[in-house]
């Protein structure tokens, strides 16, 4: 495979990253279901969506391989026993709401399909997931926190928006809400401790002044990405941007559909405002 994470600096002290919009299935995942299940599993054209923040100084951190070979907005310590032909040797997660996805089947190696289809006719090694943390898993992290830290250093603060799509309706084996029908956005910031909720409203009163349904840390707040790398007290703010893939295009088909260009123009208008507020002095 080759290198896994294409990384793009920035000037300004915006960064987003895309971790789930990977379409380089590696010769080595050895998958036994079919690729178009896997396929439902992306964030599908979420790059594309937002390939216009480079030009704004923002910079833009994305994954080129598949969320469902390794996630890399799951802590490595979200690992699923189960997968394995052998004793998982390293720490494993203790936090009930980290394990709930786990126990899904989505940990940080996916053991089942959104619709509860096993991924796997074999075990896993040890070494295998291993080199998948190894070679993708540290160098996306290490690309996100390079451009968090350089972007703080330039401006003594940072706004990082981890970027996602989520289907119109949560499948059975994808959430803790099977059948929740989603809104057009969902912003998380797990509960005000990645970025300062007033910078989190600002975000939800923004696209619902363009018209869109928006729904607040429900149902997602936000997992490891912003976990890790939000610190509010030390204007480092992390917030989780879910938009609802009917808005832009076929959830079966995965081609683009005419929502798209326009939903294109509302995320820019998000950006822009982004680019023009200082949480210091703005919120």
């Amino acid at each position: 495979m080759s290198f896994p994470v294409k990384s793009i600096p920035g000037t300004t002290p915006l960064v987003l990253d895309s971790p789930h919009s990977g379409i380089n299935y590696p010769d080595d995942f050895g998958h036994a279901c079919d690729l178009q299940a896997l396929r439902q599993a992306e964030d599908t054209h979420v790059e594309k969506l937002y390939d216009f923040v480079p030009a704004l100084g923002v910079a833009w951190i994305e994954a080129l391989f598949p969320r469902s070979y390794l996630d890399v907005n799951r802590n490595t310590t979200e690992v699923d026993v189960a997968l394995f032909d052998e004793a998982w040797p390293d720490p494993l997660e203790t936090d009930p709401k980290a394990l709930s996805k786990v126990r899904l089947g989505k940990g940080l190696v996916w053991r089942m399909t959104d619709e509860g289809e096993p991924i796997y006719e074999r075990r896993l090694s040890v070494q295998e997931v291993r080199s998948r943390i190894d070679r993708c898993w540290r160098p996306y992290h290490e690309a996100v926190r390079a451009a968090i830290e350089a972007a703080h250093e330039r401006h003594g603060y940072s706004i990082h928006l981890n970027c996602h799509s989520m289907p119109a309706v949560a499948a059975t084996h994808a959430t803790d809400f099977p059948g929740l029908v989603h809104a057009d956005f969902v912003i998380g910031d797990r509960d005000g401790t990645s970025a300062d909720p007033a910078l989190s409203r600002k975000v939800c009163d923004h696209l619902a002044s363009l018209g869109y349904s928006v729904s607040y840390n429900h149902p997602y707040k936000g997992v490891e990405l912003v976990r890790r790398y939000g610190d509010p007290a030390s204007h480092r703010h992390s917030v989780q941007v879910e938009v609802n893939r009917r808005l832009y295009m076929d959830e079966q088909t995965l081609v683009p559909n005419a929502g798209f260009e326009p939903l294109k123009q509302s995320l820019r208008s998000l950006v822009e405002l982004l680019l023009r507020t200082d949480p210091r002095r703005d919120l």
